[in-house]
C-alpha cells in the first residue's frame, strides 16, 4: 500500500518535468486529445489483462447494464474537465491557473464531507487548507529560473474566474461521486475500471474527432510521450484503488507531496533554483499530514 502511495507521488510529480523534456522548440508537438485517449486506452487494456488474471470467473457471470450505466457520468466528468483545462488557459495565464486550481482541494473536501457523510474535524480543515497553502505557495514562486526576473504576473479575465470555479466543482464531484460508485457497488475493482476506462475512450475519442485538428493521431510523439502515457495510465489504476479502498482525502495529500518530486527532478534536469516559497510549501505539507493522520 504505501509502495503504490510513493509511486503515485513519483508519477504526479514527474508530470510536468517529463511534457517539459517532450517540447520542441518551446513547444507540445503532440495534440494532447491523443494523449488522452491513449491513456484512457491503456487503463483499458491494463483492467482487462487484471480481469483476466485475477477475476475469471466473472467471464461467464451476466453483468447489468445498471452496473455500469453509472460510469458513463464519471468518464464524462473528467472528459469535460480534461477539455476545461485546455480552454481555461485563453482566460489567464498558466501561473494564475497553477495558483487558483489549487481551490479544487476546498472543493473536493466540501462534496467528500456533504455527498460521502464524512465529517471532518477542524483539525482535519485546518490540514486541507495547508494544502491549500502549500500548493499556493509553490505555484507562486518555488522554483525560479536563475535567468528569469523574479517577479509573478498574474493575469485572469471574469469568464476565467468563472470556468476555473467550475473546473474546481466539476473536479471534485467526478472524484467524490467515482468514490462514491466504486465503494456501494459490490463488484471487483477490475470490472469497475472495466466500465470506467470504456466510457473513457469512447468519450475521450469523439472529443479527438470533434476537435481534430490537421496532422496525424500520433504526430509529434516521442519516447517520453509513450513514458507519459504509460505513467499516467498506471497512476490512474492506483488512484482507483485509493478511492475504493481509502478516499479522495488520501488522493489530495498525494498530490501535494507531488510537489517534493517536482521540485527534485526541476532542479536535476533543468537547473532550477529553490526559493524561500518552497520550503514554506514543504512546511505547509508536513504539519498538514501531521493535523490530519498525526496522533491526535
Amino acid at each position: 500500500w504505501g509502495l503504490m502511495l510513493v509511486l503515485s507521488v513519483a508519477i504526479y510529480g514527474s508530470h510536468a518535468p517529463l511534457l517539459t523534456l517532450c517540447k520542441v522548440d518551446g513547444m507540445i508537438p503532440f495534440s494532447s486529445t491523443s494523449v488522452v485517449v491513449l491513456v484512457e486506452l491503456t487503463k483499458l487494456m491494463f483492467s482487462l489483462l487484471f480481469l483476466l488474471t485475477w477475476n475469471r470467473e466473472l467471464l461467464g457471470v451476466a453483468v447489468s447494464w445498471r452496473h455500469a450505466a453509472p460510469f458513463a457520468l464519471s468518464a464524462l466528468l473528467y472528459a469535460a474537465n480534461n477539455n476545461l483545462v485546455v480552454h481555461m488557459q485563453l482566460f489567464m495565464d498558466p501561473s494564475t491557473y497553477q495558483v487558483l486550481s489549487n481551490l479544487k482541494i476546498v472543493s473536493t473536501a466540501l462534496l467528500y464531507s456533504l455527498f460521502l457523510h464524512q465529517r471532518l474535524s477542524m483539525r482535519k480543515w485546518l490540514a486541507l487548507f495547508l494544502l491549500v497553502a502549500a500548493g499556493v505557495s509553490y505555484s507562486c514562486g518555488g522554483l525560479q529560473d536563475p535567468g528569469s526576473p523574479s517577479k509573478m504576473q498574474l493575469h485572469v479575465t471574469l469568464v476565467g474566474l468563472l470556468l476555473i470555479s467550475v473546473y474546481c466543482l466539476i473536479s471534485g464531484l467526478s472524484a467524490v461521486y467515482t468514490e462514491a460508485i466504486l465503494k456501494t457497488q459490490a463488484l471487483p475493482l477490475s470490472l469497475q475500471n472495466l466500465f470506467l476506462y470504456f466510457f473513457g475512450v469512447l468519450l475521450n475519442l469523439i472529443g479527438y474527432f470533434w476537435s481534430s485538428t490537421e496532422g496525424g493521431f500520433l504526430e509529434g510523439f516521442s519516447s517520453w510521450v509513450l513514458v507519459i502515457v504509460v505513467s499516467q495510465a498506471l497512476n490512474g489504476l492506483i488512484m482507483s484503488v485509493v478511492m475504493k479502498h481509502s478516499s479522495n482525502i488520501t488522493r489530495l495529500f498525494v498530490i501535494s507531496c507531488s510537489i517534493l518530486v517536482n521540485a527534485l527532478l526541476s532542479v536535476t534536469l533543468f537547473s532550477l533554483q529553490l526559493t524561500l516559497l518552497f520550503f514554506v510549501a514543504v512546511s505547509c505539507i508536513g504539519l498538514a499530514v501531521h493535523l490530519y493522520y498525526g496522533v491526535t
